[in-house]
């Protein structure tokens, strides 16, 4: 008997593989794909298959997705979700409206072991990392609440995306595919906090993606003080390191750039950013803090304003995050602390 399987983890050709080793032809692969994303619930509802290997491949696989724990729904009409994992892990997603349709903020981790200091997704480090299953898991229900099309995927909800880099890639692809999600690569946003080695190799696949970089100082002691991948990668090594990526995938890169009042919101600031970046094609978003952790408060209107007229005076360009969901802490990890606690 195989081995029990996440089906919703599973390429199309792991699938045909799949077939074969329970004495089935391969298209039944494709076929069983098509129900996964066509709404079957269990193996038992894809009716196209004979009865007998229904009953063989409910009995080696599971089709389990997550369920909600929270949902919390703010006045601008963004939805964040708590959703409980088969372990009974939790994680967050945030479902947006824009006009060009929905885009759904994912967690590729069960928690962080990064440390940023601003992030409450980093609190009690990462339990584990998730399946590419458990990161369609979250489309999937998302979709079904909503009754509506997600079309676009930020990576930027808890944990980092390049520590869990092979599950990430196999959920693009999988969402990407036509008879999955179909959505494109271009409408794919990758946020880092900037691990060089990965995307190095992030680089090699050539995906147009966009990658999403966060900076928040152009100074490595102070960067180091938020960001303590800084220690291991420092500025000079994540300048190379883009200049590199943007070299192999002609994509233009995005620096996220978090304003803290009088610590990293000057004009010098911003002329340093511009130096140590230069040579490279970029688009900064500015981002007022997230005040979920002790220490930080967000620069005035103005700051941020005058921080981004520094770049747009120079032709780069640089814009301000519109911010969404204020009223349900849509920030990653707050929800997720609040299930706990009620626990």
């Amino acid at each position: 008997m195989a081995e029990v399987v996440d089906l919703y983890s599973m390429t199309k050709q792991e699938l045909r593989d799949l077939c074969c080793s329970l004495g089935e032809k391969p298209y039944r692969g494709k076929q069983i794909f098509a129900w996964l994303y066509g709404g079957a619930c269990s193996a038992r509802d894809m009716t196209t298959l004979s009865k007998s290997f229904r009953e063989t491949l409910a009995a080696c696989t599971t089709m389990t997705l997550p369920t909600i724990a929270k949902k919390q729904v703010a006045r601008d009409g963004t939805v964040k979700y708590a959703f409980r994992l088969v372990d009974g892990h939790v994680i967050e997603s945030v479902v947006m409206s824009y006009h060009h349709g929905y885009t759904i903020c994912v967690s590729t981790q069960v928690g962080c072991n990064m440390g940023c200091g601003f992030c409450a997704s980093t609190v009690g480090g990462k339990a584990r990392d998730l399946s590419a299953g458990e990161m369609i898991g979250q489309i999937m229900v998302a979709q079904r609440d909503l009754s509506c099309r997600i079309g676009n995927v930020v990576l930027m909800g808890m944990g980092e995306p390049l520590d869990n880099l092979e599950q990430v890639l196999k959920f693009m692809a999988l969402a990407n595919d036509p008879e999955g999600f179909s959505i494109g690569y271009r409408h794919f946003t990758l946020s880092t906090c900037g691990l060089c080695d990965k995307i190095t190799i992030l680089a090699k696949h050539n995906l147009p993606i966009t990658l999403s970089v966060s900076v928040h100082s152009p100074f490595d002691e102070e960067r180091s003080a938020m960001m303590p991948v800084n220690k291991k990668f420092p500025l000079a090594e994540l300048a190379k390191t883009l200049l590199y990526y943007q070299g192999v995938t002609g994509r233009r890169v995005s620096l996220e750039y978090a304003l803290i009042q009088n610590k990293n919101d000057s004009p010098a600031h911003a002329k340093a950013l511009m130096e140590l970046f230069s040579g490279l094609s970029y688009h900064v978003n500015v981002i007022p803090v997230n005040e979920a952790r002790a220490g930080f408060s967000k620069s005035s209107r103005e700051q941020v304003q005058q921080f981004v007229e520094c770049f747009l005076s120079q032709g780069i360009p640089a814009t301000t995050r519109r911010e969404l969901g204020a009223d349900i802490s849509a920030a990653c990890g707050q929800l997720r602390r609040q299930v706990q606690n009620e626990l």
